[in-house]
């Protein structure tokens, strides 16, 4: 299985790295090709945030309720932040895995993780600035994983 990961907010960084643990738990072999935002999700330093700005089916719940963020209030400083600290909070809440801890399972189970050579360039990234055990790559060596790949996604 291969998957492309090209978005690095939070709410977006969930899906791939569970498709790619339950697959590696399922014995497949799983790669995963992460480019543009995506790329953030490989940096040491993880910090993920979530935006309601242009996102209509976003809902927050707050004491029971479904509560839609006006774009206004989403544009006011330190809004943003506030949003992905409460959805951090509602997953340390229900026991979802943080996002770090996601990510490391996705390593010990072995998922291959290439990262998007022209994008670390792009980025003024260096191999450093990424986790252990990335391989950097390009189109050309995701799309030689894809070849031999029975499911291929991009989330």
């Amino acid at each position: 299985m291969t998957i492309i990961v090209s978005k690095g907010a939070l709410d977006a960084a969930y899906p791939p790295f569970i498709l790619a643990t339950m697959g590696a738990a399922m014995g497949v072999e799983v790669t995963m090709f992460f480019t543009f935002y995506g790329l953030s999700l490989l940096r040491r330093r993880l910090d993920a945030g979530v935006s309601a700005l242009g996102n209509p089916a976003f809902r927050l719940p707050v004491g029971g309720l479904r509560f839609r963020p006006i774009n206004l209030l989403s544009a006011l400083p330190g809004f943003e932040g506030e949003i992905g600290d409460h959805m951090k909070r509602m997953f340390a809440k229900t026991r979802v895995a943080d996002l770090g801890e996601l990510r490391a399972l996705t390593v010990e189970a072995g998922a291959k993780l290439i990262a998007c050579q022209m994008t670390m360039d792009l980025f003024e990234l260096k191999p450093t600035d990424l986790i252990d055990g990335v391989t950097l790559g390009g189109a050309a060596s995701y799309l030689e994983e894809s070849l031999h790949g029975d499911i291929n996604l991009f989330v």
